[in-house]
């Protein structure tokens, strides 16, 4: 059995700030969200806020499609949060998390012009989290 490559791509806000505060100016809901003082599974709570937005889990060996899938409905709202970043001092990333299984064809993880554009103007930064795998790890 051939195990597949996978990954998943998603952007990510944190600081001390209300996540409904994000969701009202950009005028998107997230995939995700956390308010300081929120439980984590562990029990223990968390220290910052989060606002996750543009979750992609359809892989693609191109990953920069995948990064412009995330991005693509914020690329109008730079200056949104351009406002939210002066406002609150928060950081944001731009997630990219491949599995990559040994044998397999390696993914293009390079962003593009346009992905690099908008992480220059809203000062985001690229996180590239890559996973190896060999065969005997489980496919999830």
């Amino acid at each position: 059995m051939r195990l597949n490559n996978r990954c998943y791509t998603y952007f990510v806000i944190k600081g001390d700030f209300e996540p409904s505060y994000i969701t009202a100016t950009l005028n998107l809901s997230p995939s995700m969200q956390r308010r300081i003082g929120d439980l984590r599974k562990d029990g223990h709570k968390f220290e910052f806020a989060m606002w996750e937005y543009g979750r992609c889990n359809n892989y693609d060996c191109e990953t920069e499609n995948q990064m412009m899938r995330t991005i693509e409905d914020l690329v109008p709202k730079i200056q949104e949060l351009k406002e939210i970043k002066h406002k609150f001092d928060v950081h944001y990333t731009l997630e990219v998390v491949p599995s990559i299984y040994v044998g397999n064809s390696t993914p293009s993880l390079t962003p593009n012009r346009a992905v690099i554009e908008f992480c220059y103007l809203t000062q985001t930064d690229i996180d590239i989290d890559l996973y190896l795998l060999g065969s005997n790890d489980e496919d999830e």
